[in-house]
């Protein structure tokens, strides 16, 4: 998922902005950042890439984190924090943080909506589907994919609402308040805000 990272211009559309943060949480998520997209991140602009003020603050703040911290710190957070020998000390599953333990109801449920949007695991995924990274992977296809019949707003609704919306700003509160996070820390606040304006956008869709 380390893949070259680009920052929407103020001529992109705010749905283009919204699918690179998704993209991005989903790379950083998955595996701690590549030497090429650690640069980046450390050049990026303090204005958050995707519109509203809100995140400006946290998103300065991740910035700051990236120029301020090695690469080799930021991987060897990730593997303390997110891998570790036997039970890590944070599960990114969505179903350890809904039923309290692996593989259960949420996943088969996740695993049936991923059908109906003609979505599978590929087999080189070591991670299953309810992973944050994946389900971030998910989002930005649902908001950048060509199949208009998939990829809109009706549909991103349901799925960020059915699987994601009871249990990822938890997460991200979990791995802010962990004395071991630096880089991940920044990176939850700014997902944390980032996803409480997704909510509110999706709220707003049904007034």
């Amino acid at each position: 998922m380390n893949e070259p990272l680009h920052f929407s211009t103020p001529d992109d559309s705010e749905e283009l902005a919204r699918a690179e943060v998704y993209g991005l949480l989903a790379q950083l998520f998955y595996a701690a950042p590549n030497k090429n997209l650690y640069e980046q991140l450390q050049v990026a602009p303090t204005v958050a890439p995707s519109p509203g003020a809100f995140l400006e603050s946290s998103w300065s703040e991740f910035v700051a984190a990236t120029r301020r911290l090695s690469s080799e710190q930021v991987a060897d957070e990730y593997a303390a924090l997110f891998m570790g020998i036997g039970k890590p000390e944070i599960f990114l599953y969505g179903s350890h943080h809904l039923a309290g333990a692996l593989n259960e109801k949420p996943l088969v449920a996740l695993r049936d909506s991923l059908r109906q949007l003609g979505l599978e695991r590929a087999e080189t995924m070591a991670e299953t589907e309810d992973h944050i990274a994946c389900l971030c992977e998910v989002m930005r296809y649902l908001i950048a994919g060509d199949d208009v019949g998939v990829s809109n707003l009706a549909v991103q609704q349901r799925f960020f609402n059915g699987h994601m919306r009871a249990w990822a700003s938890g997460l991200f509160e979990q791995i802010a308040a962990h004395p071991g996070a630096d880089f991940y820390r920044a990176l939850s606040l700014f997902a944390r805000d980032f996803f409480a304006v997704e909510s509110q956008a999706f709220d707003l869709l049904d007034t």
